[in-house]
């Protein structure tokens, strides 16, 4: 892999990390508890607002995990292990990369 393809990869994980963080900003307002006054909102409403609370929940902690994926890659750029599969130490193919820039398997050891 060239400096050139490696900066595009940076630069594309600096992207995907922004558009994550502002994605969970949104959230924040949609991860407020259920009213559960019966006044206001009917049984069958309030727990269909329970599972849209637990289905964004679960969004959040999938965005989580993918910014501690970008966090690995880019910290595995910065100290020149970026790119090389973690099981066999073999260079990933770029093609793979630019797939997902935080793939730490080359396509042999990700099938197994």
């Amino acid at each position: 892999m060239d400096q050139g393809d490696l900066q595009r990869l940076r630069q594309q994980m600096l992207s995907m990390q922004q558009d994550i963080q502002e994605q969970e900003a949104e959230f924040k307002g949609d991860g407020r508890p259920v009213e559960l006054d019966q006044n206001k909102v009917g049984r069958l409403s309030r727990m269909d607002a329970m599972q849209m609370q637990q289905m964004a929940l679960e969004t959040s902690r999938r965005r989580q995990q993918h910014l501690l994926k970008i966090e690995a890659a880019l910290g595995r750029i910065e100290s020149g292990e970026y790119g090389y599969c973690l099981r066999c130490d073999e260079e990933i193919d770029v093609r793979r990369l630019f797939v997902d820039p935080t793939n730490t398997l080359c396509i042999k050891c990700a099938e197994k």
